[in-house]
């Protein structure tokens, strides 16, 4: 037989973690206590009393134990399953800033090709300038040249005409 059968008569067998099948545990206690009073008036069952409250306070310890191990696993199972979360978010995030990064790797290979292109846009203009530019200034010396041998036959002319119009017609 069972503790709770042999003590108080009670119908309800001793489920194996130690409760009865009551909803309410506090009840159970409440009921229990109320026997023991009653067991306690007579001095032939104080020594009961005292050994079925010893038993009693070993029994609710070992369900204390057996509750807060439970709730100590059912807290690391939490934090487990919390933990995955966690890092499926973390591993998640990683996952999008590496996706992030390959655009940006992407877009600024894009911008790149473009600058190189217009660099070299930029380089050919620049070298046809040159040759133009050097160009001009050939051209620019030359004119420059004729303009002086036309200035100097302009000047010789007038000294020319000057001389002949002192001098009159040698004729």
């Amino acid at each position: 037989m069972f503790l709770s059968e042999e003590m108080f008569g009670i119908p309800y067998p001793i489920i194996g973690n130690g409760f009865t099948p009551c909803d309410n545990q506090d009840d159970g206690v409440e009921i229990t206590n109320f026997f023991l009073s009653l067991l306690s008036s007579s001095p032939e069952t104080t020594t009961t009393t005292n050994s079925v409250l010893s038993t009693n306070s070993s029994l609710s310890n070992d369900t204390i134990r057996a509750v807060s191990e439970e709730e100590q696993q059912e807290r690391k199972k939490r934090r487990m399953i919390s933990n995955r979360e966690s890092a499926r978010r973390s591993r998640m995030r990683k996952q999008k800033h590496l996706e992030d990064l390959r655009v940006q790797l992407n877009k600024m290979k894009f911008e790149n090709r473009e600058m190189k292109n217009r660099l070299s846009c930029v380089v050919q203009n620049t070298q046809l300038f040159r040759r133009d530019n050097d160009k001009l200034r050939f051209e620019s010396e030359i004119l420059r040249r004729k303009l002086s041998d036309i200035r100097r036959i302009l000047i010789l002319r007038k000294l020319h005409q000057q001389f002949s119009s002192m001098n009159g017609p040698l004729n």
